[in-house]
């Protein structure tokens, strides 16, 4: 069977004012699939090469939280969504914090875990 999904490229943003970033991961939704979840991969000699004082550990939080929030995990600084379209809007929500969602981009596929891997390893491994 094949399922439609949507997927945001996870940006990591340093120096927001100078608006460069590098892609450190992708959340993957498919309602058809039942499947929200999502996969980060941050290279940390491309990430201090936009800011030599980045707290790496920091980033690796944050990123950290986004794949607890999409695996339903709940915590107090993020809001309690049990279904997955709404935790999928709130992921993909516009903010500007150090690590920010790309565009909302679709596709169809066979399977869904199998195209986050392939995301990534395309869009954020390279």
């Amino acid at each position: 069977m094949t399922y439609d999904y949507q997927y945001v490229v996870l940006r990591l943003v340093p120096r927001v004012e100078r608006e460069e970033f590098i892609n450190v991961g992708v959340v993957l939704y498919s309602q058809e699939a039942d499947f929200l979840q999502g996969a980060v991969a941050l290279d940390h000699a491309r990430a201090l090469a936009l800011d030599p004082e980045l707290d790496l550990e920091s980033v690796r939080a944050s990123l950290d939280q986004v794949c607890r929030v999409a695996a339903g995990e709940h915590s107090p600084s993020t809001p309690r969504l049990d279904r997955l379209g709404p935790r999928f809007g709130w992921l993909s929500a516009p903010r500007s914090t150090i690590v920010q969602p790309g565009p909302v981009h679709g596709g169809t596929s066979e399977d869904p875990a199998g195209t986050l891997e392939h995301l990534v390893r395309v869009l954020v491994r390279r």
